[in-house]
């Protein structure tokens, strides 16, 4: 097995992005894909990991970009500024995302029926943002990500739902958790959660240290996160 990696250049509105797909060489024909959306720091080397180990497990990982090539904040400030546009103008996310969804799927590895898509911090809102839209994906999987419902709410929710959340992160306390689980059950979306006690936002980044902030990481959620996400996509792709 080697994990093969390519940069993909796609554009959206003007905006060139690049994202990086993963694959291993060992294996022949299409296959499922699966998306990783970055938190709002921007598309990272802990996103393009996190498509290699997709890579690992069989399927085609595909790192996706928000902010433009080259694009990274380097501090709170920056990330907020890079971020907020995009939160505040929900076709423009939209768009932006459903661009990410045809790159994937325009890539000769990719079987353009089967794909899925993961995302970390605000990129778990916007996976929720292409289920709430109704894109045609199999699932999502938001991992501690934000809930709170855009323009998007309402529409026809096909994809599967799993949300991987810290109980004790503070940018999405438990009241915005039964909200989400109301919203999801009004849909009659097909939704799981699995919240960790004891765990705050970006459980799964190894450089979060921050308790003040309310991002701490924690090895056994990730561990688990990581496991029920494998769970779950292969139930999608069965």
């Amino acid at each position: 097995m080697t994990i093969i990696t390519r940069n993909i250049e796609y554009t959206h509105d003007g905006v060139t992005l690049e994202g990086v797909l993963a694959y291993d060489d060992a294996q022949t024909g299409p296959r499922p894909g699966v998306l990783v959306s970055h938190a709002w720091a921007g598309r990272s080397d802990f996103e393009v990991g996190r498509a290699k180990a997709l890579a690992e497990m069989g399927y085609v990982g595909f790192a996706l970009d928000l902010y433009g090539k080259g694009v990274l904040g380097t501090s709170a400030e920056e990330n907020e500024k890079l971020m907020t546009p995009l939160v505040e103008n929900q076709p423009l996310l939209t768009g932006r995302l459903n661009a990410a969804v045809d790159a994937i799927r325009a890539a000769p590895e990719v079987d353009e029926k089967a794909v899925a898509a993961i995302g970390y911090c605000f990129g778990g809102l916007c996976v929720l943002t292409l289920a709430r839209t109704g894109a045609d994906l199999k699932g999502v999987v938001s991992l501690h990500g934000l809930l709170g419902a855009g323009d998007g709410k309402g529409a026809p929710i096909t994809a599967k739902v799993l949300v991987l959340h810290g109980w004790d992160d503070p940018m999405v306390p438990p009241d915005a958790v039964i909200t989400f689980t109301e919203e999801m059950t009004a849909a009659k979306a097909d939704w799981q959660l699995h919240a960790y006690g004891g765990t705050m936002h970006s459980f799964t980044n190894p450089a979060a240290n921050d308790p003040g902030f309310g991002t701490v990481y924690s090895p056994s959620a990730d561990q688990r996160s990581w496991a029920t996400t494998g769970n779950f996509l292969a139930e999608l792709f069965s």
